[in-house]
C-alpha cells in the first residue's frame, strides 16, 4: 500500500476523523510505500492542520527509519514522468506529489493507497479512507 499525506496524517494525527480506521487499515498492511515528496508535503499539511511542527517532524523523521515502509527517492525520472502525467491530466486538480504516486503505484503494482484523496481512485486506484 501506498500512504498518501492525507492518510498518514489521519494515522498519526489521533483529532482526525478518520484515524482509527486508518490505523485499522495500516495495522493490516505487510509493509507500505512513501516517497520524499510525500515527506515533504506531509510537513506543509500538519502545520495547516495544527498539528504541532516539531511533532510532524518528529514523525517524518521517524518514517524515514520504520522497517514497515520503503521510503522511495525521486530521481528526474521520476519527476520527468510525473510531470508527463500532470500535463496528460490537465483537466485534472493533482500535485506533483500525487502524479508522482501514481507513477510509482503503477511502477510496483501497488493497487490500495491510505488516503482520503479522491485523486487516486480517478486515478482507478484503491482509496481506503472515504471522505
Amino acid at each position: 500500500m501506498l500512504l498518501d499525506t492525507s492518510g498518514f496524517l489521519c494515522l498519526v494525527h489521533r483529532d482526525e476523523t478518520q484515524h482509527l480506521k486508518a490505523k485499522q487499515s495500516y495495522e493490516r498492511a505487510s509493509g507500505g510505500l512513501i516517497h520524499n515528496y510525500f515527506l515533504d508535503e506531509f510537513i506543509a499539511l500538519a502545520q495547516a492542520r495544527k498539528l504541532r511542527r516539531d511533532i510532524a517532524l518528529e514523525f517524518s523523521e521517524a518514517w524515514l527509519n520504520s522497517s514497515k515502509v520503503e521510503v522511495v527517492w525521486i530521481d528526474e525520472r521520476v519527476h520527468r514522468s510525473g510531470l508527463k502525467l500532470l500535463r496528460a491530466r490537465a483537466d485534472k486538480t493533482y500535485s506533483l506529489c500525487d502524479a508522482v504516486s501514481f507513477v510509482l503505484m503503477r511502477e510496483r503494482g501497488i493497487r490500495e493507497a491510505l488516503t482520503t484523496d479522491k485523486h487516486f481512485e480517478q486515478e482507478g486506484f484503491v482509496r481506503l479512507l472515504g471522505i
